[in-house]
């Protein structure tokens, strides 16, 4: 199943995101709340030694820096992006699979992938590789939206769920993880396990809809023979009659998960 980036858009599993649509991100008052809010969680030390896992474009990389007098790894699988961290100031940037970490057992303080386990082939060989990387006592947290946990007002609720839901099950490889993930951390031996939600509310397309593209999940819908053209069109003049009327809302809740490599 493909995958999509935070734009809305289905990419190849090799398609890389444009840093555009991650700047804008990065710019936006509820992204740059939560991000520092990963920073916060890993509880940095002086000296340590810590891992972004799909940097993108080194944007989360350079304010941990800026922050912390520490040492950063920033990874992503594309050469491109880590390129351009680099340029921007990352000084250990390197392309790499999330799935097969290119580091020793036990190397890392901290692990941290913001937006990044959503999209990939096999995020429970990714997230035991986070494990295995990070030093006893070492802190890891990740930060997903969950698609489950969603909700769109326009006139036709149920037309709304059904794209609701094509959009968690469909356009996002692992679009409902994020609540999974503590289990998972369970599993894996961790300690001091949090989960803490963050919900991002848009009332006026122009302002994130830009980034999201939530007017065009219908036609997406209708691209993989999911939704018949007329209700597409349906949605879009319902979604665009409640933006023009000031009655649109849609929630989307972004899940923190953190926790401790026990000793």
């Amino acid at each position: 199943m493909p995958e999509s980036d935070d734009s809305g858009q289905v990419c190849s599993p090799h398609q890389e995101w444009d840093p555009l649509v991650l700047d804008a991100l990065a710019a936006d008052d509820f992204y740059a709340s939560y991000k520092k809010r990963i920073r916060e969680l890993l509880r940095p030390r002086s000296g340590g030694r810590y891992l972004d896992v799909g940097s993108g474009s080194g944007e989360a990389a350079i304010r941990f820096l800026a922050g912390h007098p520490v040492e950063l790894v920033a990874l992503d699988r594309s050469l491109r992006m880590s390129r351009l961290a680099k340029s921007r100031g990352v000084p250990n940037a390197l392309a790499a699979d999330a799935h097969l970490l290119p580091f020793a057992s036990a190397s890392f303080d901290g692990v941290y992938a913001d937006r990044v386990f959503q999209h990939l082939d096999q995020p429970d060989i990714a997230l035991a590789e986070s494990a295995r990387v990070l030093r006893p006592g070492g802190r890891l947290v990740l930060a997903d939206p969950d698609y489950d946990l969603q909700a769109l007002e326009i006139e036709d609720q149920e037309l709304a769920r059904r794209i609701l839901r094509y959009r968690a099950d469909e356009m996002v490889r692992n679009g409902a993880l994020a609540h999974r993930q503590a289990a998972r951390l369970v599993d894996l031996g961790f300690d001091d396990i949090g989960v803490e939600a963050r919900t991002v509310v848009v009332r006026r397309p122009d302002v994130l809809d830009n980034v999201l593209n939530l007017r065009d999940w219908a036609h997406h819908a209708v691209g993989r023979g999911r939704l018949p053209v007329g209700d597409a069109e349906r949605f879009v003049r319902q979604f665009d009659r409640a933006a023009r009327d000031g009655k649109l809302t849609y929630v989307l809740t972004f899940l923190l998960t953190s926790g401790t490599k026990a000793r």
